[in-house]
């Protein structure tokens, strides 16, 4: 017994939910993923997505409409004749026409738990909001925005210094386990559902370059959340006068240290700077063009000076 099955994914976030519901038997009668996008170094060249990429090395027939708004489309859909679609952080809005398009309709794998963190960027802002923990939900979708019926919950530790990348990579495959899981369950008619709870609804907005920046007059705890939230991309950053020139560097890793100072101040020759409140040690930096490099290694190319003025406020 297996289910037929329409995977609907994009990133690389995706590509383990379909190897192993490919792993574990059920038939995927087509994949849908966004359309190649303009890449390599002149952005000449045009790229598939990880989603794919990982298809067609399956030998799945794949699909990349630019959205659904074509009743065509949303009948070559329902054609498929699959009985559930299953959706992994595709990033195209599902119309009616797709959400009821197969017998038992469309189960989508989401990165945190919730109500808390619907929407776009629920990694990124649990780590940036000091979440101790997250997790994966598999639910029902519906016609909001993540607010359907949940099925399945894995819940994930969030450790002090996990970076969004790093949580990104465990819930990944937290999340695969738990789609084979749940439709192996539906499989055998045994997937309850339950509504959401009405209270504790936070929406995870999308990461705007103009908060990028860090303010080290926040405390340190903010700080360290902001950096760890953003890396390794889009990248927490700030701007220093270094060599007599400003340059602006990212910072991929943090912790929390001891010391006090004028907030934006580098207080040590290890790179702990003071904030408006505490300290943090910066401990894995890039320049513009360079790669990711620890501290020690990055300071013998790039000296920072104790007594140093990071700048500390908004762009």
């Amino acid at each position: 017994m297996s289910l037929s099955i329409i995977f609907m994914g994009t990133p690389e976030f995706s590509v383990p939910t379909l190897r192993l519901l490919v792993e574990a038997g059920h038939r995927i009668r087509a994949v849908y993923t966004q359309p190649p996008r303009p890449g390599g170094r002149r952005g000449l060249d045009l790229q598939k997505s990880p989603v794919h990429q990982a298809a067609e090395l399956l030998g799945l027939p794949v699909f990349t409409p630019v959205n659904f708004k074509d009743a065509e489309e949303c009948q070559r859909f329902r054609e498929l004749d699959a009985q559930v679609a299953v959706v992994v952080a595709y990033g195209l809005l599902l119309p009616e026409a797709i959400l009821t398009g197969t017998r038992f309709g469309c189960y989508n794998g989401h990165a945190s738990l919730l109500p808390r963190w619907r929407g776009a960027a629920p990694i990124q802002r649990a780590i940036m909001a000091g979440d101790k923990k997250t997790g994966m939900m598999v639910m029902k979708m519906d016609k909001g925005l993540d607010t359907g019926p949940v099925a399945l919950t894995r819940e994930v530790e969030i450790g002090d210094t996990m970076t969004a990348g790093e949580l990104h990579d465990k819930l990944m495959l937290v999340g695969a386990k738990a789609i084979v899981e749940a439709m192996n369950k539906l499989e055998h008619d045994e997937l309850p559902l339950s509504e959401q709870s009405a209270e504790g609804v936070v929406y995870a907005a999308k990461i705007d370059k103009g908060e990028t920046r860090i303010d080290f007059s926040k405390s340190a705890a903010d700080v360290h959340n902001h950096i760890r939230g953003l890396s390794p991309f889009p990248g927490a950053w700030f701007e220093a006068e270094i060599a007599g020139r400003a340059e602006r560097i990212k910072v991929l890793g943090s912790e929390l240290a001891d010391g006090q100072g004028a907030a934006g101040e580098v207080l040590t020759g290890d790179l702990v700077v003071a904030c408006g409140t505490g300290a943090i040690r910066l401990t894995n930096l890039q320049k513009a063009g360079g790669k990711p490099l620890a501290a020690a290694d990055f300071l013998r190319g790039t000296p920072i000076a104790p007594g140093t003025i990071l700048a500390a406020g908004p762009a």
